[in-house]
């Protein structure tokens, strides 16, 4: 175990994920959040968890805080649905539940997931420390400087910050994120006894890609709670509302498009003004589809601009190191974003607290972390290419390929690739 000082700016799923991996260890930690209270900056979309995110969270958080994230987890199906415009369905990836949750892909609320990776962490997370930059001290320390005049001391920096992050800006200045020229607007169908009934089953049963003509797709994804009492200090927010409420049940949906298809002004508009572009979009869709647009809570529907970053070569190791998007945002179109970041914090966890030395440890971390985290960037971005791809006759092609995929197992492995 290391006798070092590790400082983690920022306190998304990644950073909270490796502090609690380092404190589970004993080492002395601090994270440093720019919010000013655990409730300032809540996102309240679902997060899907896969196998490897679920083995790095089981690895970093101590027992009950795993029981605590398996009771938060939504009830809805996992099989992946691809289906045209009007409902007709291309593919039908069906996944059973395997009896080990290590195994299964999980479906669940950010917001929750942070207020359980925040369990336990009251007297590391140190909230309204905004960072500004840091300087190195003569003797291999760093120094971090933040926005009320204070200035703190580590061993080890570690930039979870986010995709715009600061510390990556003047540690790896060549470190870029592009606009991709897609833009997303996401919304919650709201999901109950009463809802359920006027959408198609499959949209409530599991995530399912729309895969219309050209120029546009939509994803949807349920978060179904089940009913399920969650546990003490882990549930709804302070804040009131829809788009905050992380123990009702949804159907989550993402219409994506080149922002040359959608008007100008999307920045400014109203979540009211934004559902209902998307609804003129997909005027012509399966009443079901629009249905959950229009039937979305104005609150839920937000703009969420894509961006991503450029890989780079190798940069010489050194006591300061990135995880999760403030080295490899990726976009969300394969859902795999927060779980690279979870795979990182765990790899960087088991590095720093295996012993020697630490330069030479984030040094493995990084060969690591460089191959499968720009990896994972290349696939996101052309999986979003992909979903507003203009070629009516690429996505013929595609449909094509996911019809005959329900045949032929080779086909199915590259369809979804």
């Amino acid at each position: 175990m290391t006798d070092s000082r590790v400082a983690i700016i920022g306190a998304g799923i990644g950073g909270l994920c490796l502090a609690q991996g380092l404190h589970g260890a004993g080492v002395d930690v601090a994270v440093y959040e720019r919010d000013r209270t655990p409730a300032d900056r809540l996102q309240g979309y679902r997060v899907h968890i896969d196998p490897g995110g679920a083995r790095a969270l089981h690895a970093c958080l101590p027992e009950p805080l795993w029981e605590a994230f398996l009771a938060t987890v939504g009830r809805s199906g996992q099989d992946f649905g691809f289906l045209t415009e009007k409902m007709g369905r291309l593919l039908l990836l069906e996944i059973p539940r395997a009896p080990d949750p290590l195994d299964n892909h999980h479906s669940v609320s950010r917001i929750t997931l942070r207020q359980v990776l925040l369990s336990g962490l009251s007297d590391v997370v140190r909230f309204d420390r905004t960072y500004e930059r840091y300087t190195r001290d003569p003797g291999g320390t760093v120094t971090l400087h933040f926005a009320d005049g204070a200035a703190e001391t580590a061993d080890i920096v570690v930039a979870a910050d986010g995709g715009n992050s600061r510390v990556r800006r003047q540690y790896l200045p060549h470190a870029l994120r592009i606009d991709t020229g897609i833009l997303t607007i996401a919304g919650k169908f709201p999901l109950d006894d009463d809802t359920r009934p006027l959408v198609a089953s499959r949209l409530w049963r599991g995530p399912n890609m729309i895969i219309p003509p050209r120029g546009c797709s939509m994803f949807t994804a349920p978060q179904d709670s089940g009913g399920t009492v969650l546990p003490s200090g882990i549930g709804r927010t302070e804040q009131e509302g829809a788009l905050l409420d992380n123990t009702g049940g949804y159907v989550m949906w993402v219409f994506g498009a080149a922002s040359g298809r959608l008007p100008e002004g999307l920045s400014g508009m109203t979540g009211e003004r934004l559902r209902d572009t998307v609804a003129r979009m997909i005027a012509t869709w399966h009443p079901d589809l629009r249905r959950l647009v229009t039937a979305s809570d104005p609150e839920t529907v937000s703009l969420l601009p894509i961006r991503s970053s450029v890989p780079i070569d190798p940069w010489p190791a050194m006591n300061i190191t990135l995880l999760g998007d403030a080295i490899h945002s990726m976009t969300p179109m394969r859902g795999i974003g927060a779980n690279i970041a979870l795979r990182d914090a765990h790899l960087l966890s088991q590095a720093l607290t295996r012993g020697g030395d630490p330069v030479a440890a984030i040094a493995d971390y990084e060969a690591r972390m460089r191959e499968y985290g720009f990896a994972a960037v290349r696939r996101s971005l052309t999986a979003a290419r992909r979903f507003v791809d203009e070629s009516p006759l690429a996505r013929a092609g595609f449909k094509t390929l996911l019809r005959a995929a329900r045949h032929v197992p080779a086909l199915r492995r590259r369809a979804v690739s």
